[in-house]
């Protein structure tokens, strides 16, 4: 075991114990508002022991309970700190964390959610944060006592628009340890299904979600892909999938999704621009990503030698001329004939793994 401290909102040192293989499927534990992360000591050593990587998380000290924002934010940083997408387990209390802070985009930070002796959060059905958890969820009823066999409302589990429900009773109990028995048995179901230790698989007819994660296993850098509409107006849109072509020529291709918005643009575009993101430019790459946005407005541009809007501060801007467009399922390859690169070398990518934002890491 190793004790690891990670960074919370404003900074806050969040400390953790790290059990188990690195090379195992993650399991993030978060401990009841007022607990520490010993309450979880004997479920982390059984996960160990079972194949997985346990990270135990100890949560900010709360003079108020109900005051739980930074707590939020707290999660959503962990999160973002870890190597992966873990499951969350969260048990009382800290599952009011776990759905605010997983409600708006838990997809691309977790890969699923159990919550152990929830109390009644009448908020979260009000606020429709259940309806907006769209992760695998269990819900576990009675894992630590009677008490709280009843303790999540109806009305959220209801609400929950990927989840699952299993009671731990009284009466299929023998003895007081077979409690935490029941709770293993329920949490090792449900890992098994949802990340199993054994490689995925996709086969042609599969859920395209599991190739959409195949596909994530390969990190990539990010673009922006700009074009002059017929009007002369600036359009542009992120993309990730882009690669060098040829060096002689200098050809180089992005590809396209038919049904983005400036599809049409781009396949009728005699020029475009292909700008590499740094790691300041994430807001930029959410924005272009985004529909409905005004994608450039107080973003820094210019014209390039052939109009194309060029991104100011990017890694690198390559302008293109159409060299050719390839039909392929859902997207098309537009191939460029780069005419122009200027580039700044001492900055760092923004990069993209696994459904999350990365940052270079060096030993």
């Amino acid at each position: 075991m190793s004790v690891i401290d990670y960074k919370g909102f404003g900074g806050m040192p969040l400390s953790a114990d790290v059990l188990g293989d690195d090379n195992d499927p993650a399991v993030l534990l978060i401990p009841d508002v007022g607990q520490g992360r010993l309450a979880w000591r004997d479920v982390a050593d059984a996960l160990v022991l079972s194949g997985r990587r346990v990270v135990n998380l100890d949560l900010r000290d709360a003079t108020d309970s109900h005051e739980l924002t930074s707590h939020f934010e707290d999660l959503r940083l962990v999160l973002a700190q870890m190597g992966s997408r873990p499951v969350v387990v969260a048990a009382g209390r800290g599952g009011w964390i776990a759905t605010r802070a997983l409600a708006p985009d838990g997809a691309h930070l977790a890969a699923g959610l159990v919550l152990v002796d929830m109390p009644v959060d009448e908020d979260a059905i009000a606020s429709g944060v259940a309806e907006r958890l769209a992760i695998p969820t269990l819900v576990v009823r009675g894992g630590f006592s009677p008490a709280q066999c009843s303790a999540v409302s109806d009305a959220f589990n209801a609400a929950l628009s990927i989840g699952e429900y299993a009671d731990i009773e009284e009466s299929d109990l023998a003895l007081a340890s077979d409690r935490m028995e029941a709770l293993l048995g329920q949490l090792l179901e449900f890992l098994e299904r949802r990340q199993p230790r054994e490689a995925m698989e996709f086969k042609a007819g599969s859920d395209p979600r599991t190739l959409r994660d195949a596909m994530g296993c390969f990190a990539t850098g990010i673009t922006i892909v700009t074009a002059l509409d017929a009007a002369g107006a600036p359009v542009g849109l992120t993309a990730n999938s882009f690669t060098s072509v040829s060096l002689d020529p200098p050809l180089l291709l992005v590809c396209i999704a038919n049904s983005a918005g400036t599809a049409p643009v781009l396949r009728e575009a005699a020029h475009f621009g292909v700008n590499v993101l740094q790691i300041g430019q994430q807001p930029a790459s959410n924005r272009f990503a985004a529909r409905g946005e005004d994608r450039f407005a107080n973003q820094p541009w210019a014209p390039g030698q052939t109009g194309v809007p060029l991104l100011g501060s990017s890694l690198v801007s390559f302008e293109c001329e159409r060299e050719s467009l390839h039909e392929a399922g859902d997207h098309f390859i537009l191939v460029g004939r780069v005419v122009r690169a200027q580039f700044e070398p001492h900055r760092d990518p923004l990069l993209y793994f696994r459904g999350k934002y990365r940052r270079l890491h060096f030993a």
